[in-house]
């Protein structure tokens, strides 16, 4: 064994050794679709080609890379490609090199109106949306022009003015897009303007929606016109903002003066506003601590048995008909190193739990006899077609909804009878096979939100009826894709952006609340070194119109991002990873920054001591049952909570 040691090393040196690997071109940018052809050099350390040198290319992230180096680009974002050379008796060598991946050319112009309808003297502003034909969005100048500049003057920016009466066509161009405004200029002229409500008082967060009444010399009314809104704070903290449409709020406390703009005429309008004071505490009623890598938490409907999942091959059953004295009293063991995701049939006789990285490639999921809550009973399991693996499962009425690792699309596992489980519908997009990912699934009132991660927010009919579609043919409704690279530039910055997407969706009246999940490319250092650093933003998204569901407020960390989420009455519970647990004030009308306006309610950091990691806090979501809200941190357990009566004071 020395000798052939020995042989080995004494060819090693005589051999010439790799010193590097250069690729070609060293920098690259390609847009969604396109390709490019990589080269590399393998040299030695005098800068000569290594003989019988062989070029392996790897690659991943927001495209793909072939065994040939050629490279193609699948989503926004970049791709990570690695050249790995190796020659006969020499140790091989990597290089790396990182390509951005941009939007295609614009193919659709969405703008701020299609038409308005002005009095002579009028000004308002046209704002717009560039997106490309896989609807990323891009931030090509946009240019106007009017069709009849006697009526309706525009600079190149989007600003109107009302000249005279008649009409006019006012186009936008962002390269090869177009899109059009119908602009009607009315000959009445208006003498006097009022604002409702004149005054109002409000707290920060509160959407006051503010309209005008417009009447001629000769108090007769002037119908749908479209004033220019502003807004102007009056203390030196204040800080609100008012839409097109009349739509105020304030993210600070003072006050504010909003005015209206018709021609030559205007008003005024007063807003004061407070703190909104929805400050909390959080009890810590029970605990259980662990010293491994928790996951998940799903309370059994009886409310007596809660399952935590593991970043490994079993999930807990706890007791927690005493919440203060929480017991682990059984345990589900299976084949997998991560399951993920646990849930109940809404009657609670059944479960679902999902499995990654078995060690004989079935994951997949199982089902489990949940009529004794707190001794689940594995009973059949599914891995057909998933065995690839899956991270996310949602039950409902009779289906599991879930997430297959190995294509990105979502599976429809029927479970009328768990103990034959078989697949009756399947949906993905189509983009790109490359980055292609469906991270979460979140299903209610025949309405499948899937959090696509590169792809945004997907919404399906499953049942609903809108489009006709059936959890065996589900058919698609709209979606929402937006700029993840630019809203996530702070932590690039810091730490670099690794893996970023959109995370999970939750269904709430007219909103759906969608989490991104951001990961740091840089490994921490000082207090959170070993933790494993996420980032990223609560948005809201108004769904009033379905078809064209718009982002209209956020919620974002200073110290953490947004994992899973929980909405119970108007309280939004959240894990924030190194952020801690988080409740959030949600009632109302939702609009801007909801941290800034002072809606967050109750936090705390779920680390200890001891632990999987100790005194690392890595929250990961909270359910609420029955008052209590059960946080799981990844590093620490399950801690058992309940938000304090009173509210805290604002000085």
């Amino acid at each position: 064994m020395v000798f052939g040691w020995l042989m080995v090393a004494l060819v090693q040196q005589q051999a010439p050794q790799i010193a590097r690997v250069e690729i070609s071109p060293p920098q690259a940018e390609i847009q969604v679709g396109q390709t490019i052809k990589l080269s590399a050099k393998v040299l030695d350390a005098a800068g000569t080609p290594v003989p019988n040198a062989r070029v392996m290319w790897f690659g991943g992230g927001d495209g793909s890379v072939d065994s040939t180096g050629v490279v193609r680009g699948g989503f926004r974002g970049y791709i990570q490609v690695v050249a790995m050379a190796t020659a006969p008796g020499a140790k091989r060598v990597t290089q790396e090199m990182r390509i951005r991946v941009t939007p295609a050319p614009a193919a659709k112009l969405e703008l701020s109106a299609s038409s308005v309808k002005l009095a002579v003297g009028s000004r308002v502003t046209i704002t717009g949306t560039p997106k490309s034909a896989e609807n990323d969005i891009r931030y090509d100048t946009i240019t106007f022009a009017s069709s009849s500049p006697r009526v309706v003057a525009t600079t190149p920016d989007g600003r109107l003015q009302a000249l005279k009466a008649g009409t006019a066509v006012v186009t936008a161009s962002a390269g090869n897009a177009r899109a059009s405004v119908s602009v009607e200029v009315v000959a009445a002229v208006p003498a006097t303007i009022s604002i409702t409500p004149g005054t109002t008082s409000v707290r920060t967060g509160d959407v006051v929606r503010f309209t005008v009444a417009v009447k001629d010399r000769l108090g007769k009314a002037i119908e749908g016109l479209t004033p220019r809104w502003s807004v102007a704070a009056l203390t030196a903290d204040g800080v609100g903002q008012i839409d097109s449409d009349g739509a105020f709020v304030a993210e600070e406390r003072g006050s504010y003066t909003v005015s209206a703009t018709v021609g030559t005429a205007s008003a005024d309008a007063a807003v004061h506003a407070a703190p909104r004071a929805v400050g909390r505490g959080i009890e810590v009623v029970g605990r259980v601590p662990v010293n491994f890598r928790g996951g998940e938490v799903w309370a059994h409907p009886n409310g007596k048995c809660v399952y935590y999942t593991t970043i490994g091959d079993r999930f807990y059953a706890i007791d927690v008909t005493t919440p203060s004295d929480p017991k682990i009293v059984d345990s589900v063991m299976i084949d997998a190193r991560h399951i993920n995701d646990v849930m109940t049939t809404e009657d609670g006789k059944y479960g679902v739990f999902s499995r990654e990285n078995a060690s004989n490639r079935k994951n997949g999921i199982a089902i489990f006899d949940a009529s004794d809550a707190c001794h689940p009973r594995v009973i059949s399991d599914y891995t057909e077609t998933v065995s690839g693996g899956v991270h996310s499962a949602y039950v409902s009425e009779g289906h599991v909804y879930l997430t297959d690792d190995a294509t990105g699309s979502m599976r429809v596992i029927s479970i009328k009878d768990p103990y034959k489980p078989r697949e009756v519908g399947r949906w993905q997009t189509t983009q790109t096979e490359a980055g292609r990912y469906v991270h979460d699934i979140d299903v209610r009132g025949g309405m499948a939100y899937l959090s696509y991660w590169n792809d945004g927010l997907i919404i399906l009919d499953v049942g609903n009826g809108i489009k006709g579609g059936t959890p065996e043919k589900p058919v698609f409704v709209s979606q929402l894709k937006y700029d993840l690279d630019h809203l996530y530039r702070r932590v690039d910055d810091m730490y670099g952006l690794g893996a970023r997407g959109t995370h999970t969706a939750w269904r709430h009246k007219n909103y759906i609340f969608i989490a991104d999940e951001v990961y740091a490319a840089k490994a921490a250092k000082g207090h959170d070194q070993g933790n494993d650093l996420t980032w990223g933003r609560l948005q809201v998204v108004d769904v009033a119109d379905i078809l064209k569901p718009k982002i209209v407020a956020w919620y974002e960390p200073t110290d953490g991002g947004v994992h899973n989420l929980w909405v119970e009455g108007d309280s939004l519970y959240m894990g924030a990873y190194q952020g801690g647990g988080r409740v959030v004030d949600i009632s109302g009308e939702l609009k801007g920054d909801l941290l800034r306006q002072g809606r967050e309610m109750a936090w705390l950091f779920t680390a200890d001591s001891v632990g999987n990691r100790p005194r690392a806090t890595f929250t990961w979501g909270a359910v609420v049952k029955d008052g209590l809200i059960y946080f799981n941190d990844i590093n620490t357990g399950l801690w058992i909570t309940r938000l304090e009566k009173k509210e805290r004071p604002i000085p």
